[in-house]
């Protein structure tokens, strides 16, 4: 029996006298995919997670899904489980992304990304040690190393000597040092408009953070603002930074006391996070063949050259970013 079978099996235990149809919910980068059940009797709908166990483990889902529905942010809620198989039968938190909104009406993003800073302020807050799995220099490094791995080598067929691969070694040092010193707080690691949806006014619907840990606390803020798949200029990023970090420090959180330090970490977090996105782009087409993420790669090294540029720390990284893009540099004199 095909997974979707057994699921409709599933759901028809639980709910033997009402009939139901199962469409696509929404498109995931993992194993994971998500259903929408709609019932025939009243047309009101849940979702269901099919998430093959020899792949994917539903527990730290449910796990997380406790620790941030406790903070009083809008996620889903586990209706029921069958660890087994693979499948939660979770609450629906509606049809639309932040995503499509946002192309639909643009004028709508200060409102929409209040509301998505006031969630992402409350789940920070609710921070407690022990909940979950650190985000050590360890995973921020293999994540750094998925970059020459599968965009540099595979993507770019481009193969690094020696000097090119101490440079990249230095960078990603520069940059653990700063990710490692800031202060540690919940992190969702996919907090932006594909995982946000639109909800009731200042509960924006909150999806896919089974992979959340504790790490730094510019972390989602870089996800959110330097979102991988919308692209707002450079002041409009700039404001809603000073309004996170100035609702921050009402809440208590630990941010820096001089909004210039707070901005450098959030741009080098998003260094770090850039670095890792195009390698996961490159992987997902090569090895799981998702060539869509590819259209999504020239956003990315946007953002990665630009915050290279502004840091004499990271001119290394860029010299050789054009070396690998081919990107031709002129030469400049001064007198």
């Amino acid at each position: 029996m095909d997974r979707t079978a057994a699921l409709s099996r599933w759901l028809e235990t639980r709910f033997p006298a009402r009939a139901f149809t199962l469409a696509p919910a929404s498109s995931d980068a993992s194993f994971r995919r998500y259903l929408r059940a709609t019932f025939a009797d009243d047309q009101s709908t849940l979702i269901v997670m099919d998430a093959p166990p020899e792949h994917e483990d539903c527990k730290p889902f449910i796990h997380v899904a406790a620790l941030f529905g406790a903070t009083g942010v809008n996620v889903p809620k586990v209706l029921a489980q069958d660890l087994a198989q693979g499948f939660l039968l979770l609450t629906d938190l509606g049809p639309t992304t932040y995503l499509a909104e946002l192309q639909r009406d643009p004028a709508r993003a200060d409102a929409l990304y209040r509301d998505a800073l006031g969630a992402l302020i409350r789940i920070q807050a609710g921070t407690r040690p022990g909940q979950l799995p650190v985000y050590d220099r360890a995973l921020l490094l293999r994540e750094m190393q998925l970059l020459p791995e599968w965009y540099i080598a595979r993507h770019k067929g481009v193969t690094l000597d020696d000097r090119q691969r101490a440079t990249l070694e230095a960078a990603f040092e520069t940059l653990l040092a700063n990710n490692l010193a800031q202060p540690q707080v919940y992190v969702h690691r996919d907090y932006h408009s594909r995982n946000l949806m639109v909800g009731a006014p200042g509960a924006p619907g909150i999806l896919d953070f089974q992979d959340a840990v504790l790490g730094p606390i510019t972390y989602d803020l870089v996800s959110l603002l330097k979102d991988a798949y919308i692209e707002w200029e450079e002041e409009r990023v700039l404001d809603w930074c000073i309004r996170y970090w100035e609702a921050a420090r009402k809440a208590g959180l630990p941010v820096q006391a001089e909004f210039g330090d707070f901005y450098r970490d959030f741009e080098w977090m998003g260094l770090q996070r850039h670095l890792k996105v195009l390698g996961i782009f490159a992987r997902l087409n090569y090895r799981d063949g998702k060539a869509n993420y590819l259209n999504d790669i020239p956003l990315v090294m946007h953002y990665t050259r630009r915050a290279c540029a502004r840091y004499a720390a990271f001119t290394p990284l860029l010299r050789l970013l054009d070396a690998v893009e081919q990107v031709d540099v002129k030469a400049g004199y001064t007198f």
